[in-house]
């Protein structure tokens, strides 16, 4: 038992030791032409990051133009079955009418 602990000790400080590696210098020349593609390179970074964040913006005036337009489908559909109701309800009124008109015309023949 000894042994496997003393085992894994000993790759915990061997695993430590490739863990701290020394820092790399800084040996790279910063050149003008270096310099002017490392900014190049930021200004495309910057572009792309600004035409996702417009088409994030579009994305979402379409999603709102959506939702408002099913909404107002909706409340038209509402307005429609508002509209029928009230038009079942007077033909059904009418036609109480009529059949009451014809019973009245009914006894009054008899």
């Amino acid at each position: 038992m000894s042994k496997i602990v003393a085992t894994l000790i000993a790759g915990l400080f061997a695993t430590s030791v490739f863990a701290q590696t020394p820092a790399a210098t800084s040996t790279t020349a910063t050149t003008p032409e270096v310099q002017a593609e490392v900014k190049a390179e930021k200004e495309t970074a910057k572009a792309d990051a600004k035409l996702e964040k417009e088409t994030a913006k579009a994305d979402a005036k379409v999603e709102k133009a959506t939702a408002e337009a099913k909404s107002d489908v909706a409340e038209a559909k509402a307005d429609a079955a508002k509209t029928k109701a009230k038009s079942d309800k007077k033909k059904a009124e009418k036609k109480a009418e009529a059949k009451a008109d014809k019973v009245a015309a009914k006894t009054d023949a008899k």
